[in-house]
């Protein structure tokens, strides 16, 4: 279900038409005890997940107003009242929006006044309709299952999956009516993230959104990502890294290739790279002589622990750590989470990825017999 709707800070939001000016000019109206002098903050996201301050301002008989420059892109920017939870959100464009919420529940905020807003609105009243329906049949489904009643239940899974599909459509169909929102950049980001689409599907809503929301933070993180994936997809060339093995020596990939390489990144605080180990031990004992390599790229923090996996796991293949290296090589690889393996062919290209168990002596015999 929570695929369903993108999270957002606003849930209601209302449309009306705001006068044009040379600058972003937003007029808040704070309803609830807020004292006259209360610090009023607004703030985007900076670069490496950082918060960027834009302006301060107080308020005044519950009224607040920012004016600021035209930022060069529309990504969102945060209202923060001091010492109340939550933040309101809206797209900075030329003009002049108004925002009015209660201090207790900013997320309940009204917002109108320029397109990008308006669009904002629509998508927002939209998903409002469909999580009212997820929220129905989830009180249906809690006293189902307390009541044992089974037959209820699978009913009520199949019409929530039903509403997941619909809410799938929802947002598609949105993005494709709406190729100028900022908006849609982050609906599919979010669909992006959660794997609810391929990357084939989300290429093509990315081509299709105007210029000016391309140049957005969600569409460029979702287009790096998508770099990256080809940058390791099968039938690249893996990416060449170089870094320090257990004797502090630099050890290049290009230098390690056998007929077949394992590029495998893990470490030893990883359980289940842990456990996967005593299936490649065996694999590498297998087929090493016949041409397999193995290069284990660790993402531990601690060296010594590091020395003391190998060890005791008993991994006979090189190895590399060094963390900032690592790290490098693990955003070469876009590598998020381990175990995760590359397996190369002679001349370092990709041939498979993320073979475990079984699979993966089946495809290390298919390639080295």
């Amino acid at each position: 279900m929570k695929k369903l709707l993108l999270t957002l800070t606003i849930a209601v939001l209302a449309v009306s038409c705001g006068e044009k000016t040379d600058s972003v000019v937003l007029n808040g109206n704070l309803r609830g005890d807020v004292a006259d002098g209360t610090q009023v903050f607004l703030k985007t996201a900076g670069e490496n997940n950082s918060v960027k301050e834009i302006d301060t301002v107080t308020v005044k008989d519950g009224k607040f107003v920012f004016n600021t420059p035209i930022p060069t892109t529309l990504d969102p920017y945060y209202v923060f009242i001091d010492k109340v939870r939550g933040n309101m959100m809206f797209f900075p464009e030329q003009g002049t929006i108004e925002m009015s919420a209660h201090k207790d529940s900013l997320r309940n905020v009204i917002i109108s006044g320029t397109p990008q807003n308006d669009m904002f609105t629509d998508f927002i009243e939209g998903s409002k309709k469909i999580g009212e329906k997820v929220q129905s049949i989830q009180k249906d489904y809690q006293k189902a299952a307390m009541a044992q009643d089974t037959a209820t239940v699978k009913a009520l899974q199949d019409e929530i999956k039903e509403i997941q599909e619909e809410g799938k459509e929802f947002e598609v169909n949105f993005v494709k009516e709406n190729p100028n929102a900022v908006i849609s950049g982050m609906v599919i980001n979010r669909l992006f993230q959660n794997r609810i689409l391929t990357e084939d599907e989300i290429s093509e809503l990315v081509n299709n959104l105007s210029e000016e929301v391309k140049k957005t933070a969600a569409v460029s993180a979702i287009l790096e990502m998508i770099n990256k994936n080809k940058a390791t997809s099968i039938g690249a060339k893996a990416p060449e890294f170089t870094a320090p093995n257990l004797n502090g020596e630099p050890l290049a990939l290009k230098d390690a290739l056998g007929k077949v390489t394992i590029v495998d990144f893990w470490a030893a605080w990883c359980v289940p790279c842990r456990k996967e180990n005593p299936n490649v031990v065996n694999v590498y004992n297998k087929y090493h002589d016949k041409g397999l390599n193995i290069v284990g790229v660790s993402l531990d923090k601690n060296a010594t622990e590091w020395k003391k996996a190998i060890e005791e796991d008993g991994l006979p293949w090189s190895h590399v750590y060094n963390e900032k290296d690592v790290q490098e090589i693990a955003k070469l690889y876009n590598v998020t989470s381990i175990p995760s393996t590359f397996i190369l062919d002679e001349k370092g290209v990709i041939i498979a990825k993320n073979l475990r168990g079984d699979d993966l002596e089946k495809k290390i015999a298919e390639l080295l017999q």
